[in-house]
């Protein structure tokens, strides 16, 4: 058996120190003599800082990933006694399969966007192929090696802290892991990673609580109606099911989502007034500006524990993030018995 290798890393970059040097009552600045502290700033202006932020701590994440990756190659290197050089030789480019037939590489050619001929870009669809497959191959590597070993990475990722009041609440108010959707009901994007989200859901049942939010966006006409729908399905107790139908449906005029609402024995004449009176507009609107407080300006939009994700996620990166939540609380839970 391979004995596992430990690896914990708090930051691999010199402005971290100073990040950690600070707490909230460390003063920023001082006005006609009263000191303002990071705490103040915090309170009044993270939310606007707060994309900053996290494109600052992703491209920390991809150097911490890049820093972790490398160490692991240098001690694997020790251990066989080779260079590291000679170890990718070793376990990457001598498993690279064979460059690829020629007929191989006009069928490559027959999907690229050219007006040049065959002959003139033949050799760079070889390099684009061949580095395509070291590039595979040496992630492959990795991710072996980051199996074989223990990594901790300790950087903490920037967090908001959402309010849950007035918004639909899908599982335990209090499970250990909730997830905030921004979305809206006619993005293609947020239809497309409906189906991993209802596999999260399932997955998870018990520790995880799912929020939708509404950010109706400007160049879809029928996404404002269609959550004040939601909310007029919600204010009769089926907020979720209607939510599900829309999603599935992705019939959003008028007459649908009017139709919609019978289908789940909703009372009409009370849905049908709510819907267009417009009762609840100012719900949606509350909920859209919340988000564009926070940056938003697409969707799907996921705040994990405060945690920001953005675009259509793929089930695997969220279980990824929620195990990573559910890990963290159980420490927790442990640390304070």
């Amino acid at each position: 058996m391979t004995k596992s290798v430990y690896v914990a890393v708090v930051c691999c970059l010199p402005l971290c120190v100073f990040a950690f040097a600070q707490n909230s009552s460390t003063p920023l600045a001082e006005v006609n003599g009263v000191k303002l502290t990071l705490g103040d700033f915090e309170q009044k202006s993270s939310a606007p800082l707060f994309q900053a932020r996290n494109v600052y701590y992703e491209a920390q994440r991809k150097a911490l990933d890049e820093f972790v990756n490398q160490y692991l190659l240098e001690a694997r290197a020790l251990r066989e006694n080779v260079s590291v050089e000679e170890l990718l030789q070793r376990h990457v480019l001598n498993t690279i399969a064979k460059d690829p037939t020629e007929e191989s590489l006009r069928v490559y050619y027959e999907g690229v966007e050219t007006n040049q001929p065959f002959e003139a870009v033949r050799d760079k669809i070889l390099d684009h192929l061949r580095q395509s497959r070291i590039a595979k191959a040496k992630a492959n590597y990795l991710q072996s090696l980051r199996s074989q070993a223990h990594v901790a990475l300790m950087l903490a990722p920037p967090r908001l802290n959402i309010s849950l009041e007035n918004a639909p609440v899908l599982g335990p108010r209090n499970a250990p892991v909730t997830l905030i959707e921004y979305g809206d009901f006619e993005c293609a994007y947020c239809q497309q990673v409906y189906p991993e989200l209802k596999k999260l859901e399932a997955a998870y049942n018990g520790k995880l609580a799912v929020v939708f939010k509404d950010l109706p966006l400007p160049m879809h006409p029928q996404a404002q109606k269609a959550a004040e729908a939601a909310h007029c399905a919600g204010s009769q107790g089926k907020y979720w099911e209607y939510h599900d139908l829309l999603f599935s449906s992705k019939r959003l005029d008028i007459p649908a989502l009017k139709e919609q609402a019978l289908a789940l024995h909703l009372d009409n004449a009370g849905f049908n007034k709510c819907l267009d009176s417009g009762e609840q507009a100012a719900a949606v609107k509350t909920q859209a500006l919340e988000g564009q407080k926070f940056g938003l300006s697409g969707t799907p939009s996921f705040f994990i524990n405060g945690r920001f994700l953005t675009g259509a996620i793929g089930y695997e990166a969220f279980r990824a993030v929620v195990d990573e939540e559910l890990e963290a609380a159980a420490t927790r839970s442990v640390g304070t018995r």
